[in-house]
Parts: structure tokens; C-alpha cells; sequence
């Protein structure tokens, strides 16, 4: 494990200067640039805003505040993007990277990295401008907010973790994304997000207790809405799949490293 830190580290340009082409490869072509990753989550959160605050009237039970559905729908999605936009990406990673792969030297766990860099930063802006609109409608859950950096950290590593292992079972069973893609969905409606979890029937909630996703974005929505600490105890399936999908992930990954590379 140390190795491969220092394995990191020492190709750390590598990885920022991968960053910095994905992202501006990404609006190269584009007139207003870099400005539509601002554009673009604005408009989602005034779209939010807008339809479920003023014009829908949403409400959820036991707040008042004419926000709360915006702020909850908002802290879900956000969430649930970065999770979606690390494991889709991990689990093509190898795939998508080839030509690199075969002509260059250097630690395939870059690539990885190389994802969670661009995700996070993407992430991170977004993010920012979502904490100013908590700000300025009066929304902002005060020190209770340092708890994202925890959950995010969690979020993270569960994400990454079964990219990577996603990402290298897809090398030698093509379908795996495939199939992932549907279970995605599926999983998306199974997590609390546009729903209020005390909507779920009381004889189906133990068993969403156990989906990883379900406890990091309550998690969530509970700082941003009604400005509480995670109950942490509720946050161990999640803890214990990220370390478990790392473990699984590395261990594939160092046992198929030559395998890859000839497969592909």
C-alpha cells in the first residue's frame, strides 16, 4: 500500500496534467468555456428552486421553510452525481484508456486517481455554488456543515472502490457495464433522494437501512436541512462496503495487472 502511494506521488504530474486536459478538453470547443460548469448547476438549482418551492408548493413534513424540498432534492442529486459520475467512469476506465495503457509506462492506478481528481473537482464547484445559495436564502446549517467533509470522504472511497473493481471485472466480462447501468437505475429509486424516507412503509425500511447510498445522502440531507450531525452508527454499511470494495478492488486489480493490458 505504501508503494503505491509513493507510486502516486512520484507520477502526481501525470495525474494533474490529466486533469487539466480532461477538463479543458471538455469545453475546447465551447464559446462560453468553463462557464457552463456555473451555468449549468445555477439553472439546476433554480429549476428546483422555482418548480418545487413556487410553483408545486412541496413541502417536507415537519419543516416550514418553503426551501427545504429544494435544499433536500438538491443535497441527493449532488450527492448521488459525484457516486454515479465515479463509478460509471471506473468501471470503463481500462476500456476507455487502452491505447494508453499500451503504450505508456506507468502505475495503472493513476487512472483511477485521474477520475476522482476530475469528479471532485467538478464536484467541488457545484457544490460551492449550492453552499452560497444556502447562504443567501437564509439555509446554511452552520457548523454542522463540516460534517460533508467526513461523508464525502466515505462517499469517495465507496465510489472508487467499486469503480475499480467494476472497472476491472468489465476487462473480461464485457456486460458487467451493461448490467450496471440498469442496476443503476434501480438503485437510484431505492435511495431516498426524491422521497422523504419517512414515506417508505415501515416494513421496507430495515432493508433500506443497508443500502450504502440510502444512510451517506440522509446523511446529507440531514446537515442541509435540519442542520443535524450524521448519526454515524447509521453510516457503518457504508464505511464497511468502502473498505471492503477497496480491499476487493486493489486485490483484483494487483492480481489482473499483466492480464489487463493483454486483454485489452
Amino acid at each position: 500500500m505504501i508503494q503505491l502511494f509513493r507510486a502516486l506521488w512520484a507520477y502526481r504530474g501525470f495525474i494533474l496534467g490529466s486533469v487539466r486536459r480532461e477538463f479543458q478538453l471538455k469545453y475546447s470547443n465551447s464559446i462560453l468555456g468553463a462557464a457552463w460548469n456555473v451555468l449549468n448547476p445555477l439553472a439546476m438549482i433554480a429549476v428546483y428552486t422555482v418548480i418545487f418551492s413556487e410553483v408545486m408548493r412541496a413541502r417536507l413534513p415537519g419543516v416550514d421553510s418553503s426551501y427545504a424540498y429544494s435544499v433536500y432534492l438538491c443535497a441527493g442529486l449532488l450527492t448521488w452525481g459525484l457516486f454515479a459520475e465515479i463509478v460509471g467512469r471506473g468501471q470503463t476506465v481500462f476500456l476507455d484508456n487502452a491505447n494508453l495503457l499500451k503504450k505508456l509506462s506507468f502505475p495503472r492506478m493513476c487512472l483511477p486517481v485521474v477520475i476522482v481528481c476530475s469528479a471532485g473537482l467538478n464536484f467541488a464547484i457545484v457544490f460551492a455554488l449550492f453552499s452560497l445559495f444556502l447562504v443567501v436564502s437564509g439555509n446554511f446549517p452552520g457548523v454542522v456543515y463540516l460534517a460533508v467533509i467526513p461523508l464525502t470522504l466515505i462517499l469517495v472511497a465507496f465510489s472508487v472502490g467499486l469503480g475499480v473493481t467494476l472497472g476491472v471485472l468489465n476487462v473480461f466480462f464485457r456486460d458487467i457495464a451493461q448490467f450496471f447501468g440498469i442496476f443503476l437505475t434501480f438503485w437510484f429509486w431505492l435511495t431516498p433522494i426524491v422521497y422523504p424516507m419517512s414515506t417508505v412503509p415501515d416494513s421496507v425500511r430495515p432493508f433500506l437501512s443497508w443500502n450504502p447510498m440510502a444512510g451517506l445522502i440522509g446523511a446529507y440531507q440531514g446537515v442541509f436541512v435540519f442542520g443535524q450531525w450524521p448519526q454515524w452508527q447509521a453510516l457503518c454499511p457504508a464505511a464497511i462496503a468502502a473498505i471492503a470494495f477497496c480491499v476487493v478492488g486493489l486485490a483484483l486489480f494487483r492480481q489482473h495487472a499483466g492480464e489487463i493490458v493483454d486483454e485489452l
